[in-house]
């Protein structure tokens, strides 16, 4: 394998954004199609909630146009027609890198639908690529099926991921572990990737890893717990815990690990959700934090607190975490930012 690096790094989450992408829902693909209606109620509420910190660009299908403009979204707020079959952009969009100059690439990984559940998938894979060339962004075609909720960064060097969903035969069976490190350090620029071993229960992901863990700062990482031995989530954490307790980023600092409780069960028909804290947002001097109510209102209560601890200067701005979660999904899962130009 070629083991040029290319001159581009992946910004962390908390470095300042131009704008966030969001896709809108597509009826015809969701799993309770019938609840259309709620479900973009939903997204409207996560789309104002970033709008009140930056920049939005809502991806929406030709036919969908007329319908979102009716929900009056305001000037922050852009509309952006491109053909698309499902709505998660994290997963399904570019991740945009930098250079040492401070421009702007996308990334163009491969997309099978996580693991080619969902079909057909051609106008999703196909969605990165008509994104950066309405931006005018250089792009990175990435020979690697990925999607962009598996992985993330600290921006000086490191990157976490979980085995379940990086080696799972799903996406590249022909690729070792070696090969995908390989592709993860050319595209993104990094030097160390943690592998934790597994995702939430209930993911049907297969473990990303932007529901069970994710950096906070560099060395500090943040991860959702579970502290009842009857839940599969206890062994889960607890096997993922103690992977970041022997670990170091790539600076060699040993990390410190910061628990949010996970919110209580909660189940749809025979499937468990897969209700998370740690599948926050951020924006600009902000974060966008699903919450779930009923009996998670003490574990809402501790998660809001707890980030507000850990990020003092960023106002927690809490959604309707129940919205789309039957779709699959939270806030993390359906946003893409994009980070502003420039060194700074």
């Amino acid at each position: 394998m070629n083991s040029t690096h290319l001159n581009y790094t992946m910004p962390p989450e908390w470095a300042r954004h131009e704008r966030t992408f969001i896709s809108w829902p597509v009826r015809e693909s969701m799993v309770y199609p019938d609840t259309h209606p709620a479900v973009c109620d939903g997204y409207a509420e996560i789309v104002r909630a970033m709008a009140e910190f930056e920049p939005v660009t809502v991806v929406v299908n030709p036919e969908d146009l007329e319908t979102v403009q009716k929900f009056g979204f305001g000037p922050q707020v852009e509309l952006l027609p491109i053909e698309h079959s499902d709505a998660w952009l994290r997963d399904n969009g570019p991740t945009f890198v930098k250079n040492d100059k401070g421009e702007l690439a996308g990334i163009n990984w491969r997309f099978n639908a996580w693991g080619g559940k969902y079909a057909p998938w051609d106008l999703d894979d196909q969605l990165a690529p008509r994104i950066l060339e309405r931006l005018n962004v250089p792009r990175l075609d990435a020979p690697l099926i990925m999607e962009g909720g598996s992985i993330h960064v600290d921006g000086e060097g490191t990157l976490i991921t979980t085995e379940e969903c990086l080696l799972n035969p799903n996406r590249n069976p022909e690729l070792s572990k070696a090969d995908i490190e390989e592709y993860l350090r050319k595209y993104t620029g990094v030097s160390k990737i943690i592998w934790l071993k597994r995702g939430l229960s209930g993911d049907e992901t297969d473990g990303h890893v932007d529901n069970i863990a994710c950096f906070a700062a560099p060395g500090k990482i943040l991860i959702q717990v579970c502290d009842d031995p009857s839940d599969e989530n206890y062994e889960i954490s607890r096997e993922n815990l103690e992977i970041l307790r022997q670990e170091t980023d790539a600076k060699g600092r040993k990390l410190e690990i910061i628990p949010i409780q996970q919110p209580p069960q909660r189940m749809h028909e025979d499937s468990r959700l897969t209700l998370s804290y740690i599948n926050f947002y951020f924006v600009n001097g902000g974060i966008i934090l699903p919450v779930f109510g009923g009996e998670a209102e003490e574990t809402d209560r501790q998660a809001a607190q707890r980030l507000s601890e850990v990020f003092p200067d960023r106002k927690i701005r809490t959604v309707d975490g129940m919205a789309v979660i039957k779709e699959g999904g939270n806030v993390h899962c359906t946003t893409q930012q994009m980070p502003a130009a420039g060194t700074v």
